[in-house]
């Protein structure tokens, strides 16, 4: 009986050492690219500026050795990227100011594409959270939720996309996409979500004239994911995303570099 505590203690240390490290785990993964590149064709709201890419070197230099070098200038609203709460709410954080535990965690995505495929001006509503959350698990808190409206098949085409191919301030009464309801919301602010994202230009929808979904998110400092990429590439649960923006001080949001990290084994509808 006395080697019982020692053999204990060796079995305890072997499942130890069995259990895979975070490591390991990460390096098994399915990483998944939720960005779209940033180039010429990238859709940016109709009265911002868009993404430009001046070359300043693509040769070899006297010397012997290649040297590539680029300017670029954009709009920080534009393509795959973030919406920090002061975009729409005075005092609140601003990109730099966005804690990395805001942008990170497990993700639940909502799938509204058939609805919006029958009706381009589509607004999740508390109710299709509700359905969802009957056929699949709680929200939880600290969530990250990613609505899935089906947008991504239409980019970078503008006039799928946006619903107009004008631009200025004339274009803004025509656009036509999905987006979410102020009242759901609310509904996400009741669950304390971490952060909201969507594969279309906006989280409100287009011919929302007061935003008034970005308010409430952003007055309870939820930032949010516009433009996002390949939904049908992570499940329902059990992803974790890591969506990290270019880190611009006192910025009203920025070009995001956003992924999602797939346990081994994890299957997806449909690959990106």
């Amino acid at each position: 009986m006395k080697q019982l505590p020692l053999l204990l203690a060796v079995t305890f240390a072997a499942a130890a050492c069995a259990r895979p490290t975070l490591t390991d785990q990460l390096a098994r993964a399915t990483w998944v690219d939720l960005t779209y590149a940033f180039d010429s064709t990238t859709i940016y709201w109709p009265t911002a500026k868009p993404f430009r890419l001046e070359v300043v070197s693509a040769q070899r230099t006297p010397a012997g050795y290649y040297y590539a070098a680029n300017n670029f200038a954009a709009a920080e609203h534009g393509g795959t990227h973030l919406d920090a709460p002061v975009h729409f709410a005075q005092g609140k954080l601003s990109t730099d100011q966005i804690p990395v535990t805001r942008l990170t965690g497990p993700a639940v995505v909502i799938d509204v594409s058939s609805e919006a495929e029958a009706d381009r001006d589509f607004r999740i509503a508390p109710a299709h959270l509700e359905a969802w959350e009957r056929g699949h698990t709680p929200i939880p808190e600290g969530a990250i939720v990613l609505i899935r409206t089906g947008w991504g098949s239409r980019w970078p085409d503008r006039a799928r996309y946006l619903g107009t191919t004008k631009a200025g301030p004339a274009a803004v009464p025509d656009l036509h996409f999905p987006g979410i309801h102020p009242d759901a919301a609310r509904w996400l602010v009741a669950r304390k979500v971490r952060a909201v994202g969507i594969d279309t230009p906006s989280i409100d929808y287009g011919q929302s004239a007061t935003f008034d979904t970005h308010q409430i998110l952003f007055a309870a400092d939820i930032p949010a994911f516009e433009n996002v990429a390949h939904l049908s590439a992570v499940p329902a649960t059990g992803a974790f995303v890591i969506a990290l923006p270019m880190k611009i001080r006192g910025g009203s949001g920025g070009p995001l570099r956003i992924v999602a990290v797939l346990a081994e084994g994890a299957v997806a509808a449909t690959p990106p």
